[in-house]
C-alpha cells in the first residue's frame, strides 16, 4: 500500500530547518502559586488544537472542557489575517484568551457491573465547523458526547405597555377598556386612540394616551455549549481513543479490545471494525492502546498495541478488519529480554504526520518515527528515558512505569515532541542531518534546563535509510544531572498545526510556548 506524501529524510533541508529552535514562554493559564494545593478535579487530562490552530480545548479530571481562542491573528478591525501567505518561519507571539467552559461529563455508576465511571475527560477531538459554530467530541471511560458551541444573542423584552411611574401618578391602574386595545387591519398592527370616557368602566381622564406592542431587542451575545448527541453503551472496557475521519461524517472509538466506527448523525448504532478479544480471555496477549484515522485517506486507520506493534488497516478489505494491511514492529535484540521488556514496549500514543506518510509512536523509553511504506523498522528512534533504565524496579514499584505519555509532530513534519518527568518535555529534529534534541521545562523559563545532546547514529540497515538515535543520556538523573520528581509529569501536549507553537499541560496549568 503506497500513500503519497513527502519522503522522510530524503529532501535537503534549509539551515533554519536543521538548527535547534529557541523556545520562548508565551502564556500560562491556571498558574499555581508557591505551596498551593492542586485539586484532583483540576488536573488537565486532554489537550487539542483545532485544524486552524485558532482554538484550543482542554479537558480535566473534573469532566470540564475549557476553550481558548487565539486573538493575535485578528487586525484592529476584528478581521482575521490571511496566515496562509505569511511565512512559516516568521516568529510571532501567539496569544490566546479564555473563551468559555462547560461541564461535559458527570460521574456515573454502572449498577449492573457495580462500577464507578469517573467524569475525567480522556480525549478531545475537534470536528468541522459550520455556520460559525464550533463542534467537538469529548469522551470519558464509557461515553462519547458531541458538542456544539455557538454564540447566541440574548433577547430582552423592552418598551412595555405600562409605565409604572406614570400609571401610579395618573391613577391609571385599573383594567384597560376594549377600545384601547390595538387592532389588526390587513395584517398591520394599528393603535387606536383612546376615546373619551363614556361609562364607568372606561379609563379615567389623564390615563394612558395610547397602547403599543412590546419590542424584543438583542443586547448582547453569549457562548452556549449544547450537547447534540450522546454515544453510549458501546464499550465494555475503558475508551482510550477517539479519532475523526477525513470524510467529516464518521469517527472511531477504541477501548482495550475493540474499535467501533460511528456516524456523527447516528448515536444509537455503531459498527465493530476491530475485535481482538480471544474466545478464552486466558489467551489474551495484547490490548489496543491507541487508534487514529489517516489524515487524508478515509479508508485507512492505524492502531497500536501493548506489545509495541502498530497495525495499519484498510476498511475496504472487509467489514471486520481482524487482518491488517501492514504491521510495524521493531525486532527484539537477542539476549536483551527482561521482566520489564513487554511493559516498556507498550505504545501509549500514536500520531499521523500531517502529510499521512509517517506515524509517530511513544513508548515508555523512546519516540519512534515510522514510514508507512517501510515496515522493516522505524526510520528514527529518539531516546527519551534511557537514563531511567537502571531504575525500572523502582518505577515498577511506584507504578510510574505505567504512565502514558503523549506525543506530537510539528505541522511541517520537521520536529517531534513528547513529555517527561519534573514537568519537562523534549523536542527532537527529525530532518536528515538535524541533531536537535532539546530538553525544556514547563515554566516561565523553559530553557532553564535546556541541553543539547549530539546525535548518535546507529548502524545502517542494508540499503534502508539509517536509523537515527538522538538524545540518548545515560546519566543517573536528567540531562543536567538533576534528580527527577516522578510525582510531576507532563503527559499531555499539542503542537500548533501551522506554526512552531506548543501547548503543554503541567498538572492544572496550561503553558504556551513559541519558537
Amino acid at each position: 500500500m503506497n500513500v503519497g506524501g513527502e519522503g522522510l529524510l530524503a529532501p535537503a533541508r534549509s539551515a533554519a530547518d536543521l538548527s535547534p529552535l529557541e523556545w520562548k514562554f508565551s502564556q500560562v493559564f491556571g498558574e499555581r502559586t508557591a505551596g498551593e494545593e492542586v485539586q484532583e478535579v483540576d488536573i488537565i487530562s486532554a489537550i487539542e488544537f483545532d485544524r486552524t490552530g485558532d482554538h484550543l480545548a482542554t479537558g480535566d479530571r473534573g469532566g470540564r472542557v475549557v476553550l481558548f481562542e487565539r486573538t493575535d491573528t485578528k487586525d484592529h478591525g476584528g478581521h482575521r489575517r490571511d496566515l496562509e501567505r505569511m511565512d512559516y518561519s516568521i516568529s510571532r507571539h501567539p496569544e490566546f484568551r479564555y473563551k468559555t467552559e462547560f461541564q461535559s461529563h458527570e460521574p456515573e455508576f454502572d449498577y449492573l457491573k457495580s462500577l464507578e465511571i469517573e467524569e475525567k475527560i480522556n480525549k478531545i477531538r475537534w470536528c468541522q465547523t459550520a455556520n460559525g459554530a464550533l463542534f467537538l467530541l469529548s469522551t470519558n471511560d464509557k461515553t462519547i458526547k458531541f458538542w456544539k458551541i455557538q454564540e447566541k444573542k440574548v433577547k430582552k423584552v423592552c418598551e412595555m405597555n405600562v409605565d409604572a411611574s406614570k400609571s401610579v401618578e395618573n391613577g391609571a391602574v385599573g383594567s384597560l377598556s376594549a377600545s384601547s386595545k390595538p387592532s389588526l387591519a390587513n395584517g398591520v398592527c394599528k393603535e387606536r386612540p383612546i376615546s373619551s370616557p363614556s361609562n364607568d368602566n372606561s379609563i379615567p381622564s389623564g390615563g394612558l394616551p395610547s397602547l403599543h406592542l412590546p419590542v424584543v431587542t438583542s443586547h448582547e451575545t453569549s457562548l452556549m455549549a449544547r450537547c447534540r448527541r450522546v454515544y453510549a453503551h458501546a464499550h465494555d472496557y475503558h475508551i482510550n481513543s477517539i479519532s475523526n475521519n477525513s470524510d467529516g461524517e464518521t469517527f472511531i472509538s477504541a477501548d482495550d479490545l475493540r474499535i467501533n466506527l460511528w456516524n456523527l448523525e447516528i448515536s444509537n448504532q455503531s459498527f465493530n471494525i476491530v475485535d481482538v478479544k480471544p474466545t478464552n480471555m486466558e489467551d489474551l496477549t495484547e490490548v489496543i492502546t491507541s487508534a487514529e484515522f489517516h489524515p487524508t485517506h478515509c479508508n485507512m486507520l492505524a492502531y497500536s498495541s501493548s506489545r509495541g506493534s502498530i497495525r495499519l488497516i484498510d476498511l475496504r478489505q472487509s467489514a471486520l478488519c481482524d487482518t491488517h494491511s501492514k504491521l510495524f514492529e521493531e525486532r527484539e535484540v537477542p539476549g536483551s529480554r527482561s521482566f520489564f521488556t513487554e511493559i516498556i514496549a507498550s505504545i501509549s500514543d500514536i500520531k499521523f504526520a500531517k502529510n499521512g506518510r509517517q506515524i509517530l509512536s511513544r513508548d515508555y523509553m523512546t519516540l519512534k518515527l515510522w514510514d508507512i511504506n517501510m515496515d522493516s523498522g522505524p526510520v528514527a528512534t529518539f531516546q527519551v528515558h534511557e537514563y531511567l533504565r537502571p531504575k525500572l524496579c523502582d518505577l515498577y514499584e511506584n507504578d510510574s512505569i505505567f504512565d502514558k505519555f503523549e506525543c506530537c509532530l510539528s505541522g511541517d513534519g520537521h520536529r517531534v515532541a513528547t513529555g517527561s518527568y519534573s514537568n519537562q518535555f523534549r523536542v527532537f529534529g527529525c530532518s536528515e542531518g538535524s541533531t536537535e534534541a532539546t530538553t525544556l521545562e514547563a515554566s516561565k523559563n523553559p530553557m532553564r534546563r535546556q541541553v543539547q545532546t549530539p546525535s548518535r547514529p546507529s548502524r545502517s540497515l542494508g540499503n534502508l535509510p539509517r536509523v537515527l538515535r538522538r538524545g540518548a543520556d545515560n546519566s543517573g538523573a536528567d540531562a543536567n544531572g538533576n534528580s527527577f520528581d516522578f510525582t510531576t509529569k507532563l503527559l499531555h501536549l499539542a503542537w500548533h498545526p501551522t506554526e512552531n507553537s506548543l501547548a503543554c499541560a503541567a498538572s492544572n496549568s496550561l503553558y504556551m510556548y513559541y519558537a
